[in-house]
């Protein structure tokens, strides 16, 4: 096998998050092949080899899977990079990914038996997410004006997402008013290379129970322009929902990156709310929030599913984001403590927790592994809730220092998990039971929730 060289062949399995074992004839080893279904006949380029792994890029499907049993929903699929299974039926979907988790944990698991079970289903398949970040540029070189999603394995093609079918039909209709308005005026992108232009993206927000919606222009400084016409124009749509605040986000960073360099209210307020499981909590533009609210529901029951009785204990929440988690669990514990690094997301956390009526919450801004030396109630239980990458080596072994009888972990990664599990298991730790939460349908990613015992009280 050379690189360089195209080939064609069958997809035998997709393992997590979305690569595509592919078995070529006359080839001993299989060649890892991103962004396909198990079934489909594909041609793909070799475009990396190293030690004796091959790895290829899709060039063209070109048999369809027996798991595409129904039509695209959207224009753009499959180019978008924002859908990847929308031709699956939904319930095949689960299985895949039920399979995907439990291959990773069975060999993560170290040699004693546990309980998996599987992947629990998002409330809502479509119109589920309630952030949405577009991204302004074209969708060919010198093209007009597109605003919505990248193009599939490009950085820099964008395909305007007039019909997308993961969020609600109030953010596709403030899209497309949003890319009219510009397109008429001529206005001009930000280019990334050259770091000229004003347009960067469209940061979108909306309540799934409250129908709240915050609308977030982000542009440079380079231009200006009278944007009183657009917010006109915004709030005389027909949506279903209410837009509450329109924000204009000035963002003069190098980098292709959504933040705040300052913020102007052009309307309303900088925040909307949103409910979960009974509790209320205020939105900012750049707040933590899981983008599934109703998945969020099921997350978060089954977090208290797994972490029991918990009335007279005091449990960790690390890594607690806007303190969600701490949230839902302080009605049925003694007390709740959040750590978050991020200082904003602890401000929300705090007036949440004073909205709800919660005062048996404390939340502390700071690393996790220098806050927990200052902390002087030790824990009855934990619940950690790591980013992407997982928890730092430096920091797991504090964490399990205080040998509580239960963990619970939550993994946007199981990769991740899986890596950390290693440590976990050496310190005494068992997997008790584990499940996911399918909270981007149509998507290569799931929610993992582990529970972890001591061994001496498995």
């Amino acid at each position: 096998m050379k690189k360089g060289q195209v080939y064609e062949g069958m997809i035998q399995k997709v393992e997590f998050p979305n690569k595509g074992i592919v078995q070529v004839d006359g080839e001993e080893k299989p060649v890892i092949v991103k962004n396909g279904i198990p079934g489909q006949k594909i041609r793909f380029c070799v475009n990396k080899l190293r030690k004796g792994k091959a790895e290829g890029r899709l060039l063209e499907v070109m048999e369809k899977s027996a798991l595409e049993t129904r039509e695209p929903v959207c224009s753009i699929f499959p180019a978008c990079g924002g859908c990847m299974y929308q031709t699956m039926d939904y319930q095949a979907q689960v299985k895949m990914k039920a399979e995907q988790i439990q291959s990773i944990m069975d060999a993560a698991v170290d040699g004693y038996s546990y309980t998996f079970e599987g992947v629990k289903e998002s409330p809502k398949e479509f119109a589920y997410r309630n952030k949405m970040e577009f991204s302004f540029g074209d969708e060919y070189k010198d093209g007009p004006l597109s605003l919505g999603l990248h193009k599939k394995g490009s950085t820099y093609d964008v395909l305007t997402a007039s019909d997308c079918k993961l969020v609600h039909e109030d953010m596709t209709q403030i899209l497309s008013c949003v890319l009219d308005y510009f397109k008429e005026r001529g206005v001009s992108y930000y280019k990334k290379m050259q770091h000229i232009g004003y347009l960067r993206h469209l940061l979108l927000r909306r309540g799934d129970t409250t129908g709240e919606i915050l609308v977030n222009l982000v542009t440079t400084t380079q231009e200006e322009h009278d944007l009183a016409p657009l917010v006109e124009k915004l709030l005389a749509l027909p949506v279903e929902g209410k837009i509450v605040g329109i924000l204009h986000i000035l963002n003069d960073s190098l980098s292709d990156v959504v933040q705040s360099d300052e913020t102007k209210i052009l309307y309303g307020q900088d925040y909307f709310y949103e409910k979960i499981m009974g509790l209320e909590f205020k939105i900012t533009p750049f707040s933590f929030f899981q983008p599934n609210s109703r998945g969020a529901e099921v997350l978060y029951s089954t977090v208290r599913e797994y972490i029991g009785d918990i009335h007279d204990m005091t449990v960790y929440d690390l890594f607690s984001g806007t303190g969600t988690i701490a949230q839902v669990l302080a009605p049925v514990a003694k007390q709740v403590i959040g750590v978050e690094i991020i200082e904003e997301a602890v401000e929300a956390a705090k007036e949440n927790a004073e909205r709800n009526g919660l005062h048996n919450c404390r939340f502390i801004a700071g690393d996790v592994f220098k806050v927990l030396d200052e902390i002087e109630e030790k824990p009855d239980v934990i619940v950690l809730d790591p980013p992407r990458d997982g928890i730092h080596p430096k920091a797991l072994p504090k964490i399990l220092d205080y040998g509580v009888e239960n963990i619970v972990y939550i993994s946007c990664k199981a990769t991740s998990l899986a890596r950390d599990l290693e440590m976990i298991q050496a310190r005494g730790y068992r997997v008790v039971k584990c499940t996911a939460v399918d909270q981007f349908c149509q998507t290569v990613h799931v929610e993992t929730v582990c529970l972890l015992k001591k061994k001496a009280s498995v």
